[in-house]
């Protein structure tokens, strides 16, 4: 049979969606091949990049690397750049390559849009990529750096102004960032922090235009009464080196103006010879298939459908997964001959996060605002990163959104923070260690003979005389109590000796390895378990209680301060990740 070829271009939110689908479908169909081709090796979640730019996660937190994603799938990784598309000869034509197709997918996003206005291209930064959030960063930190030490107040004051040109999703989500990391700022730079002035500059009456006015109103309230300075229904005309000029004729002096004030389709897109819609985008059907060419779908901001007259797509993360969706199943109808099915958008509702601690949310009809927006701005995070089948990237996710971050910058504030200095937990791990390597060693010697071996020094040498009639390993009887583990778990007396004997080891083990700090949190969590299992058993005393939460106080990776573990763990990691994700390469070349 002939193979089919379906070529996916981006990796973003709706090719990611796309060839996670069709990889499923067909997995054991070897007549169906899927490639991804992106100039990138990861995927970025677009949704992070205020994060980044504000500093309150690192770049690769919402860098997804391709391989990771797609590993033991039939999806074919190419990393390269996109130059033509034949439609006739139905082959895609890229830097390093030919692709041909059956089904192409296109959905190769957008960018910037300066509308025209004079300087936007030239002078401002833009938030539309994880280089850009980099770059934003990196300026903001040299600006405010330079500031401090500038002794004329006009100018000081001019770098110490950030003004965002936009009050959508972007801006609103970036000003939310730069309102808690300006505190470090000026704390690392020795200035007010009331010396750093925050903008919000929008054409129309209202920010957040697209959320309920009643959510807008609490998001603008907010920032308000955090010091931003909003300007409303104030279109700009020009943006210089260092002004911002406003058709009003006020004039912003900033040396940081950032652009979030609209988006247009991909610039790849003008070379593609398809009907064009409003701002480049590609015109599309109900089912998202290309008004000029049949098998090639569009999704995602490059796509241009009025579900409705006058109405189109939206062009956000949540659209883009929908369409993503949709676009996989009627790529399958396609390949088994049956009905295709037409695209609709289900506005499930917008959460817009204002820093790491407040949000506004309207999820199909239910309000929600501060910590509880927050909440579920979270939850939605977690879901796209399971829907997609990255766990590994979920718990990352957890890691760094909860216990990862600084300056109180995470719903819980600094509460479950993982930087906390593990040197104090040493104590206690030895300790622990040290409890139940004496519980082990009395059970191997017997508890006659370790008693008189351990009262005092000079009868230490009993230990290298033998084992005590008692011991647990030479026993012929079951020294422990199993009334209530044989009735559920042990059903002869020979399956009890042997767990009698496996105890003993099991014990020392867990001494030796909590001592030595290998594998500390996995000992940690078996010792816990183990501690309850005896409460249960009703064999264990009270004053041996206090092993079960110094058992769960070591889970806060206290073997990687003075134990093997600073070097295990690691170790175990990269040999786990390499043979299950494979390694990761900044070019794939699958095909």
């Amino acid at each position: 049979m002939m193979t089919q070829e379906i070529v996916i271009l981006g990796a973003g939110y709706a090719g990611v969606q796309v060839a996670k689908r069709l990889a499923k479908q067909y997995k054991n169909d070897d007549s169906i091949s899927i490639t991804l081709i992106d100039r990138h090796s990861y995927h970025t979640m677009m949704t992070g990049l205020h994060e980044v730019a504000a500093d309150r996660v690192k770049p690769d937190a919402i860098q997804y690397d391709l391989r990771k994603l797609f590993n033991r799938t039939k999806v074919n990784l190419v990393t390269d750049t996109v130059t033509d598309i034949d439609h006739k000869q139905q082959i895609v034509v890229t830097d390093d390559g030919e692709y041909p197709f059956d089904y192409l997918v296109i959905g190769m996003g957008s960018e910037p849009d300066d509308l025209g206005i004079p300087g936007v291209r030239e002078h401002t930064l833009s938030l539309w990529s994880k280089e850009d959030a980099i770059k934003l960063k990196h300026h903001i930190e040299e600006t405010v750096k330079k500031a401090s030490v500038v002794h004329d107040k006009k100018t000081r004051q001019k770098m110490l102004t950030f003004a965002v040109c936009g009050s959508g999703f972007t801006g609103v989500e970036l000003v939310g960032e730069l309102l808690e990391w300006k505190n470090r700022l000026a704390y690392d730079h020795k200035i007010s922090p009331e010396s750093i002035t925050l903008y919000i500059i929008e054409r129309d009456p209202s920010i957040l235009k697209f959320l309920d006015p009643k959510d807008s109103t609490k998001a603008e309230t907010y920032l308000l009464k955090k010091g931003v300075k909003i300007l409303k229904e104030s279109p700009i005309v020009e943006v210089t080196g260092d002004e911002i000029h406003l058709e009003s004729g006020e004039v912003i002096p900033t040396c940081t103006p950032i652009w979030a004030g609209g988006i247009k389709a991909n610039n790849f897109a003008k070379s593609f010879n398809m009907n064009k819609g409003p701002s480049g985008r590609i015109e599309v059907n109900q089912y998202l298939e290309s008004t000029s060419h049949e098998h090639v779908y569009v999704a995602g901001d490059l796509a241009y459908f009025e579900e409705k007259p006058n109405q189109p797509n939206p062009r956000n993360a949540e659209s883009a997964k929908q369409m993503g969706k949709t676009i996989a199943k009627n790529i399958t109808a396609s390949i088994n001959e049956t009905k295709k099915i037409a695209h609709q958008h289900s506005n499930r509702g917008a959460i817009v996060s204002i820093g790491s601690r407040y949000g506004v949310a309207n999820l199909m009809g239910f309000h929600l605002s501060g910590w509880f927006a927050m909440v579920f701005k979270h939850l939605m995070n977690l879901f796209y990163l399971l829907s997609i089948g990255s766990g590994y990237y979920t718990f990352k996710y957890v890691e760094r959104e909860f216990f990862y971050t600084t300056d109180k910058r995470n719903i819980f504030r600094d509460f479950f923070n993982r930087y906390g200095n593990a040197l104090w937990a040493v104590p206690l791990r030895i300790y622990l260690g040290l409890f139940w390597l004496v519980e082990g060693a009395s059970k191997l010697w017997g508890e006659s003979v370790w008693t008189e071996a351990t009262s005092t020094l000079s009868n230490v040498g009993l230990l290298f005389r033998g084992l005590g009639e008692d011991s647990w390993l030479i026993s012929s009887t079951v020294q422990m109590d199993t009334s209530w583990l044989q009735f559920t778990f042990l059903p002869s007396n020979e399956m009890a000796m042997f767990v009698q004997r496996m105890m003993i080891f099991v014990e020392i083990g867990f001494g030796l390895f909590l001592i030595l700090g290998l594998l500390t949190s996995l000992v940690s969590t078996l010792s816990a378990l183990l501690i309850l299992g005896f409460a249960f058993t009703q064999t264990l005393e009270w004053d041996q209680l206090w092993a079960l939460p110094a058992s769960i106080a070591l889970l806060n990776g206290a073997g990687h301060t003075a134990g093997l573990d600073y070097w295990f763990v690691p170790f175990i990691q990269r040999l786990l990740g390499q043979w299950w994700y494979g390694k990761e390469k900044a070019i794939y070349k699958d095909k």
